[in-house]
């Protein structure tokens, strides 16, 4: 067989050498605007790319053609060369947030038939294939771009070097930081209530078992797991690395298949399963959520508790940590005096401009120590709940200091590091590796030396 390297050559042979046009401009066959090492960049991908941030909601007015194709080409080494290294993605996993994605950007335009429209595709499965390689070639330049950097840690004397290498004049500024605390009480529902649920879950399985009635359908009408509701309830689970609590997990992979479980519970509510086929490691699976209700009793019983907490603590007769340690019912803060962890840092500081917008509405106005109002909120496992918030540890807005600000000095240490050896990887990569870009993208100024010049 023909060396690819070989037929790449040839196709940029063709269309730049042999059909110039009389002003001298290049044309190119099927849009090839380059070739790096195995992989081709069409000039499609580009438009792809800039419809997918349009539809993903981001502006791109100040994004230059140029910067996608260079976003493009780094993209295709990582690509290229984990696939040198042998560096696998989970295709399971791959496709169940294609499945999402698709949901999710189906909603915001109006339509499946109108982002099919949008994205000029013949069908649905044609958008889904192509969405999925796309989202399957970006996890493959994050592990490649992941497995260059996992090694690199800074010393102490790395973060303290870097500090100093930065003027005065030019030292980062650090907005806003307190802490935030928080206590939480759930409604909870009666005993009556959870019994319904799983009456109505085990009616039906006996539908679907015995009188051939579809789960799929069901799935879709009644499950309160909302984003696998429009899929039939649908996931493909790995039983190495199943992203499903463990309840779901230990019920589902004890199945066999066309088998459905007993109603269960978990965290999120009451489950029956229906396991649809085993693929090796891989289990494709459908269940069906519901929660009980909470009435209007439930709900006021819980209200008025944590109104009473509320009081007890702005009186001076309970901390709120001591509050949060007795009655919070939020496992993760309890025990820490109700105390967020920031996601991002991993640590107990937020940065007042850069926190969820709904969390700083509720929290920006509060002076230290001061407790809020009660907010009703809703999470993902429960539809009503209500909390309070304190503030503390507040420190204002500063230029960044050594002792002060280490944690977050390390950081941006450790990332300039990291780019560094990006960047060292990326010069060594280009040189040892073919690629060739069109006539029609020479003028790009790239960061990288994509013309090796």
């Amino acid at each position: 067989m023909m060396n690819r390297y070989i037929i790449f050559c040839l196709l940029f042979f063709i269309s730049e050498v042999l059909f110039p046009q009389e002003n001298n401009e290049r044309v190119k066959i099927d849009g090839v605007a380059a070739v790096i090492g195995d992989f081709v960049v069409l000039d499609s991908d580009i438009d792809k790319q800039f419809a997918q941030l349009r539809v993903s909601g981001v502006s791109t007015k100040d994004i230059t053609r140029c910067q996608i194709f260079g976003k493009l080409l780094e993209d295709k080494l990582y690509q290229h060369q984990a696939i040198q290294d042998s560096i696998v993605v989970n295709n399971s996993e791959i496709q169940s947030y294609v499945d999402q994605q698709i949901n999710m950007f189906a909603q915001q335009i109006g339509s499946m038939d109108k982002l099919i429209e949008y994205y000029n595709k013949s069908s649905e499965q044609e958008l889904r294939s192509e969405m999925f390689e796309l989202n399957k070639n970006s996890e493959l330049a994050k592990k490649m771009q992941e497995s260059i950097i996992e090694d690199i840690e800074v010393t102490p004397e790395e973060v303290r070097q870097f500090f100093n290498s930065i003027p005065k004049k030019d030292r980062p500024i650090f907005g806003t930081e307190l802490r935030v605390s928080q206590i939480i009480i759930i409604p909870k529902t009666t005993d009556e209530e959870k019994q319904k649920v799983v009456d109505r879950l085990r009616q039906f399985k006996a539908d679907v078992v015995e009188n051939g009635a579809s789960f799929v359908t069901k799935a879709v009408l009644y499950s309160d797991d909302m984003p696998s509701r429009k899929n039939g309830g649908k996931y493909t689970i790995n039983r190495k690395r199943s992203p499903m609590v463990k309840e779901f997990n230990e019920v589902a992979f004890g199945l066999g298949e066309g088998e459905i479980s007993e109603p269960f519970e978990s965290e999120f509510g009451y489950h029956i399963i229906f396991l649809e086929k085993i693929r090796g490691q891989e289990y494709d699976v459908r269940h069906i959520l519901l929660r009980p209700k909470i009435n209007s009793k439930d709900i006021k019983e819980a209200k008025d508790k944590i109104e009473n907490i509320r009081e007890r603590v702005v009186s001076g007769d309970l901390t709120f940590s001591d509050a949060a340690k007795e009655a919070s019912d939020e496992k993760e803060t309890k025990f820490d005096g109700g105390l967020l962890i920031n996601p991002e840092t991993q640590d107990y500081s937020f940065e007042l401009t850069k926190m969820d917008p709904e969390l700083y509405s509720q929290i920006s106005n509060l002076k230290e120590d001061e407790v809020s109002i009660v907010y009703q909120d809703e999470d993902r496992v429960n539809p009503i709940k209500f909390k309070i918030l304190t503030v503390s540890n507040r420190y204002d807005e500063h230029v960044a200091d050594f002792s002060k600000d280490y944690l977050k000095i390390q950081k941006l240490a450790l990332q300039n590091k990291q780019l560094k050896e990006i960047e060292k990887w990326q010069d060594s990569k280009i040189t040892e590796t073919f690629i060739k870009i069109s006539m029609e993208h020479r003028d790009c100024n790239f960061y990288s030396n994509w013309l090796k010049k």
